[in-house]
């Protein structure tokens, strides 16, 4: 149980707030590179609104939206060489925010050197545009391994939520749900016996590390020398989890847009165990997560969409002087001690965890993911299959494809083998992985 102040200032996300200034130590993606075309695109982010855009010369910014000459929007500017102009009056802007031509003005005139928005910092990594929100000097924006990685398929998919990151974020530190939440309800929704992630989990463990914490998890009739333990998969901090294995791999990010809504980005990647040549992509494509039916009810058939219901129906921002934590929500205490520790940090004058300066440490930064927990490329299929945002996305076939390449590889079949997807018909596979 928190106080209100304690619970205010985990949840509080607008600039000169605790929990707001951390965040602005952080690169925070805003779009997709696919959004970026002829006008710029409206964004929120941590109580700020922008435009963002791509300019000719392929530079990105993310600028205030109100022109400052007379109030217009530039929603509707136009996007050119060197940044974008206002559609009103003409006034244009670079990426710095500078204004760099007034039409109407006398020939000559200084006036426009004096004339500047408010502009942050943009980039590009991995088909998602980053911006940075916070004190300069920026630091390096992170190249996480999934956002860099070869010869793989990647996808987005996105949402927009009513409710606070913090939800979002305690979910991840929750082992417990998976086999209630994705298990039993699941198998409940559907009227079927107990299929996927059915397991009990005998024992949890979280640890700090360089990256965030380490999520670490049994289930009835494993040991300790399971992936699920030995390696365990990040809660990359500030806000974003990794979870997947068997060659399915996603960074779920959640970007705080004010403090009752959050923009969530599930950023997948389609990688097989065994190393097959993955078609090759010209773009990170994008797709709406289906978060209700056509009767405006929740898509609990849908694994993903059944943890984003359970962080809405707790309101905007939960109410945390009313919770009861027991003895199993050892994570979630342990990740509200973190955001503590970090605050205090950003407070202090000092840089929190996971700010990156130094170039040479940001090549590409592994990290620690079990590999094994869906099996085999046919053992990933079936699970992933059943239910998974996967069949909402546009690389649905693509996928289906390389994972059957990859078994039949493994087995050491011919690549025109004509028996399916291998596995898909045996008896369901009950992987330990987790959502």
């Amino acid at each position: 149980m928190l106080t209100q102040e304690q619970n205010e200032r985990l949840t509080q996300v607008g600039s000169g707030t605790p929990m707001g200034e951390l965040m602005r130590r952080y690169w925070h993606p805003i779009a997709a590179a696919v959004e970026m075309g002829k006008f710029p695109v409206r964004r929120r982010l941590l109580g700020e609104d922008l435009v963002v855009y791509r300019d000719k010369d392929g530079t990105y910014g993310a600028l205030n939206p109100v022109c400052p000459h007379r109030g217009a929007t530039l929603d509707l500017a136009l996007v050119e060489s060197g940044g974008v102009r206002c559609p009103y009056h003409g006034w244009k802007f670079n990426e710095t925010g500078q204004c760099t031509e007034q039409p109407a003005e006398p020939a000559g005139s200084r006036f426009k050197d004096n004339v500047r928005t408010t502009a942050y910092p943009a980039q590009e990594v991995g088909g998602l545009v980053w911006v940075y929100l916070g004190p300069q000097p920026a630091p390096l924006l992170p190249r996480y391994d999934l956002f860099v990685w070869d010869n793989c398929l990647r996808d987005v998919g996105v949402v927009t939520l009513p409710c606070n990151f913090l939800h979002i974020m305690e979910n991840s530190v929750d082992p417990h749900h998976v086999e209630f939440l994705h298990g039993r309800f699941y198998d409940y929704v559907l009227g079927r016996e107990p299929t996927f992630f059915t397991q009990h989990a005998t024992k949890i463990g979280f640890d700090t590390f360089e990256w965030g914490i380490i999520k670490r998890r049994l289930v009835k009739g494993q040991t300790e020398e399971s992936d699920s333990w030995k390696i365990g998969h990040p809660l990359v901090f500030p806000n974003i989890l990794r979870v997947g294995g068997g060659g399915y791999y996603s960074f779920q990010i959640r970007v705080p847009e004010d403090d009752v809504t959050t923009k969530l980005y599930y950023y997948t990647v389609f990688k097989p165990l065994t190393e097959v040549q993955a078609p090759r992509q010209e773009q990170v494509p994008l797709y709406q997560i289906p978060l209700y039916d056509d009767k405006g009810d929740f898509r609990v058939d849908v694994i993903e969409v059944q943890d984003l219901a359970m962080w809405i129906v707790q309101g905007p921002v939960a109410d945390r002087t009313k919770e009861k934590i027991g003895t199993s929500d050892v994570g979630i205490v342990k990740l509200r001690k973190l955001y503590e520790t970090e605050m205090a940090k950003v407070e202090a004058g000092l840089d929190p965890m996971c700010v990156i300066r130094d170039p040479a440490a940001n090549v590409e930064i592994e990290l620690p993911q079990e590999r094994h927990a869906f099996g085999s490329a046919a053992d990933f299929l079936k699970t992933v299959l059943d239910g998974g945002l996967i069949n909402y996305s546009p690389l649905l076939d693509d996928v289906i494809a390389l994972f059957t390449e990859a078994d039949n590889a493994a087995a050491g079949r011919s690549p025109a083998f004509a028996g399916g997807t291998p596995g898909l018909a045996d008896e369901p596979y009950s992987p330990d992985g987790e959502y």
